[in-house]
């Protein structure tokens, strides 16, 4: 006990460390590795605290998906270090983050210790209906079985988010490829990661994606990681991203909304109504649609990264 304390204790203490570092770090650079390092303290906190599944979504989200964002904000400003410095917030308004950030903390704190132990919900019920799906894993039973209709309408929101971006482009560049063209980097810590990276974090979101159904994992998790993997090796220079008006790129983008309605309209037919799974063919139509999300969630944020077109095709 005392040594598991310790580690909480560890944990917590680093966590903190590394939020004020962030906060108090003299450079972009240097905030945005104190991001990613607190990201990763995060995910380890949510695995002490037997939250799997959050802890996949912040190091996949948090700080994969997140982490290519500032990176790429990083790099584009380059050559714009005095506006960069003129923005930067002084430090009262650093501690007034700061202490806004633990006051929020401590009252959630305080919220989630004023619960009733076991806390109220649905979840025994769920847990005990999760075998009809035919998944293991009881989250993703939850969300499949009783937020179907949910997760149908954000992904549908994904795509008219990546269309409201396309949409700033001016008319002459419409269709063109989205984002800058990056020079390429031979050598340096950006060029080593760019190379070693993603053949091991494509490998890794697809199993991510793909144990999801039995296993803490999923869809959001998995794209999120193979799109962190496009815009890295895009920031440094490998690839380029390919024109809004590809039809593989728009057909990505679409597969999991389209492979979600589908299997919706079969529910209709084969089973009770729309979005109910028909029992015999449950766990593949599950698969079939998590497979097409994964694709479309991965395009969707890649896209989104990339930005509007910028030049013509």
């Amino acid at each position: 006990m005392t040594a598991s304390w310790l580690l909480d204790g560890l944990v917590a203490a680093l966590v903190l460390g590394a939020a004020a570092w962030t906060l108090a770090a003299p450079t972009a650079v240097a905030a945005v590795v104190g991001f990613l390092g607190f990201g990763l303290l995060l995910t380890l906190a949510w695995l002490r605290l037997g939250a799997a599944e959050v802890a996949m979504a912040e190091a996949a989200i948090g700080v994969a998906a997140t982490g290519v964002i500032l990176l790429l904000a990083v790099v584009r400003l380059r050559g714009g270090a005095e506006t960069v410095s003129a923005a930067m917030p002084g430090r009262g308004m650093v501690a007034a983050a700061g202490l806004l950030a633990g006051a929020v903390g401590l009252a959630l704190a305080l919220a989630v210790l004023a619960l009733p132990d076991p806390a109220p919900g649905l979840a025994a019920e769920a847990l005990a209906r999760r075998g009809e799906a035919g998944l293991g894993n009881p989250v993703a039973a939850v969300l499949t079985g009783y937020r179907g209709l949910d997760r149908l309408l954000e992904s549908v929101a994904l795509v008219l988010a990546v269309l409201a971006v396309w949409s700033m482009a001016p008319d002459r560049r419409w269709g063109g490829i989205p984002g800058p063209r990056f020079p390429r980097q031979e050598d340096g810590p950006l060029a080593l990661l760019a190379r070693l990276l993603p053949p091991v974090g494509i490998v890794v979101g697809t199993y991510i994606a793909w144990v999801g159904s039995e296993a803490p994992g999923g869809t959001v998790q998995g794209g999120a990681i193979l799109a962190a993997m496009w815009g890295l090796a895009w920031v440094a220079g490998i690839v380029q991203p390919p024109a809004i008006a590809s039809r593989p790129v728009r057909l990505a983008l679409v597969a999991g909304p389209a492979a979600f309605l589908l299997a919706g309209l079969a529910g209709m037919a084969l089973a009770e109504g729309f979005l109910a799974w028909p029992p015999a063919f449950a766990r593949p139509l599950i698969l079939l649609v998590e497979a097409a999300m994964t694709l479309s969630v991965a395009a969707a944020l890649a896209l989104l990264v990339a930005g509007p077109p910028e030049r013509a095709a």
